[in-house]
């Protein structure tokens, strides 16, 4: 299939489903902006694998992505919040060096938990935030078991190279 024929049918399904999956994101952040971006992010996936989806299956696949990268940005504010929250109550009764050192380190890690690739990254965060168990995951994101478990490795390998350089 010719490229034009390609940009014809790509924006086709993105005048079909654009507006519905941005209502569909906005309903379940209350966020027009972030609904907005993360369909952009969605059909940007869409057209990275425009040669393993097929039209009949665009719809489906837009609204997985969208939902998905709905779930990483929910996760990742998840662990923002979490480090905010703990930092307050412990930092009556330490040092100011060992504050600025624990924020540099919370920077770091956070710097490293989205700077990992999309599919080590939401593994990490269902099993870490959502305290989910690998077969949980597994099931949710249509894997197998020992995919998860190699995500899940291959993310912790990174996180543990970050710790050890501080």
């Amino acid at each position: 299939m010719n490229n034009v024929c390609k940009e014809n049918i790509y924006q086709s399904i993105f005048y079909q489903h654009a507006e519905n999956l941005r209502n569909f994101l906005y309903y379940k952040s209350g966020n027009m902006a972030l609904a907005e971006d993360l369909v952009q992010d969605a059909f940007s996936k869409l057209w990275e694998n425009c040669s393993k989806v097929t039209p009949e299956k665009a719809k489906s696949y837009i609204f997985t992505i969208g939902n998905n990268l709905f779930l990483n940005h929910v996760n990742h504010k998840k662990v923002v919040l979490k480090f905010e929250n703990r930092g307050h109550s412990e930092a009556d009764h330490q040092s100011p060096q060992f504050i600025l050192e624990k924020k540099e380190f919370k920077k770091r890690l956070e710097t490293a938990i989205s700077e990992l690739p999309e599919e080590q990254r939401i593994v990490f965060l269902m099993n870490r935030i959502d305290k989910k168990k690998y077969r949980e995951i597994a099931e949710e994101l249509n894997l197998s078991v020992k995919a998860v478990e190699k995500r899940m490795h291959k993310a912790l390998s990174v996180l543990r190279k970050i710790h050890k350089k501080v």
